[in-house]
């Protein structure tokens, strides 16, 4: 996949990963940190589903964002439990 196939990929599945995770970060830097989550993300996602199916991100194409969907999502939630954006008892346990 070329450079520009990589920030399109990217853009795409950091902007769905996080509407998954809930959103702006304290450090978002908008178009630019999202292309980046989802870059990071295809690494990562790439990475797995290499090591479970054999096969990570190929062409551009559907699998390629799901594949770095998946690894943004990882990516966010891992970074969120560290920065404290998931805190304990922050959910519907409130009520």
């Amino acid at each position: 996949m070329s450079i520009l196939g990589w920030i399109v990929v990217g853009f795409i599945a950091g902007v769905f990963a996080r509407a998954v995770t809930g959103g702006r970060a304290k450090w978002d830097l908008g178009c630019l940190s999202t292309i980046v989550v989802g870059i990071v993300g295809g690494i990562i996602g790439g990475w797995i589903f290499t090591a479970v199916t054999g096969e990570g991100i190929g062409r551009f194409g559907f699998r390629s964002i799901f594949v770095a969907f998946v690894g943004a999502v990882i990516l966010l939630v891992i970074v969120g439990l560290f920065t404290g954006q998931y805190k304990r008892g922050s959910g519907l346990d409130r009520y």
